[in-house]
């Protein structure tokens, strides 16, 4: 029975793998297709098998391969058509959010954080690693539904009207007092992305970066894709060195305090959710159409279970 159970396994994977080697792109149904299964049947038989949905591991395993190829003299561009992206721009923002700098920066280690070990192993081939830690998918599901949630109400706010942006909803309001008023939607929206730039600055060891007000939206969306990959990298390097208890003694505070590393990951996803639901607040006030940013449909449209919904009317 085992020795079925790992075929089938191995079955899955190889359907999923297809193709990666000349950055062909497939999509679910096509991986299904594979192995005679519907799509829902297939994302479920590997996620559970593997733990992990096949077309994150798909994308997953692709960018290891970009991050060695760009390490041994590959170009961006090279590296972005062999993983299957149509377009550099595409695969930069996904480089970043992934290991955490762009790929202009070589990676010191190809390898991406994976629930069942599964790596690319140059030159094409896989690597099972049977003692990796990453994040527990509790912690992984809420960092990274704050990072998407937080971009999709960016993208949404990009096509708004400055009035609506910059409308007093809630005059005099703070969320915390250090952190200024945010009485309107970019105010809530800049202060989303602040938060993480000043904590991310005090774990790596850099000054208190400027604070020069919201700016565009356009702007906003660029510091946030910035500090996303920075914050998740940070993260998952807590989780590997199980620094949870681990204390920052913060100098950039005034006096200089000392924070346990799991409270601040806590406090971060604490008021980034708060925000998120203030700023869909807001929007409402001023008759736009926005989701719920239930972390339950986030996770089934991110798993290709159901369709992704799209923000706005």
């Amino acid at each position: 029975m085992s020795e079925q159970v790992r075929d089938r396994l191995r079955e899955l994977l190889d359907a999923v793998l297809e193709g990666a080697d000349d950055g062909e792109p497939r999509t679910l149904a096509q991986m299904a297709g594979d192995v005679y299964t519907s799509p829902y049947h297939f994302n479920r038989l590997l996620s559970r098998g593997a733990g992990e949905p096949p077309v994150a591991m798909r994308r997953r395993v692709m960018l290891e391969r970009a991050a060695w190829q760009l390490k041994h003299g590959g170009t961006v561009t090279e590296a972005a058509w062999a993983a299957g992206y149509e377009s550099v721009e595409g695969f930069s923002r996904a480089f970043a959010k992934a290991f955490g700098h762009p790929p202009s920066t070589a990676a010191v280690s190809h390898w991406l954080p994976a629930p069942n070990g599964i790596h690319f192993h140059p030159p094409e081939s896989l690597w099972v690693d049977s003692q990796e830690r990453v994040l527990a998918p509790l912690t992984e599901q809420l960092v990274m539904h704050d990072l998407d949630d937080t971009r999709a109400l960016l993208d949404l706010a990009a096509g708004l009207s400055e009035d609506v942006l910059a409308g007093v909803r809630l005059p005099g309001h703070e969320v915390l007092p250090w952190d200024g008023p945010e009485e309107s939607l970019v105010q809530v929206l800049e202060a989303t992305v602040w938060s993480k730039e000043c904590w991310v600055a005090s774990i790596e060891g850099l000054s208190m970066p400027v604070r020069s007000g919201p700016g565009s939206v356009v702007a906003l969306i660029e510091r946030h894709e910035a500090v996303a990959a920075r914050w998740l990298a940070v993260v998952r390097d807590i989780e590997r060195r199980g620094a949870w208890e681990d204390r920052l003694v913060d100098a950039l505070c005034e006096p200089p305090e000392s924070f346990q590393m799991g409270s601040v990951v806590a406090h971060v996803l604490t008021y980034a959710a708060h925000r998120r639901l203030l700023a869909r607040m807001m929007l409402r006030m001023a008759g736009v159409e926005v989701d719920r940013g239930d972390p339950i449909e986030w996770l089934r449209a991110r798993r290709g279970e159901v369709p992704p919904r799209t923000l706005g009317p």
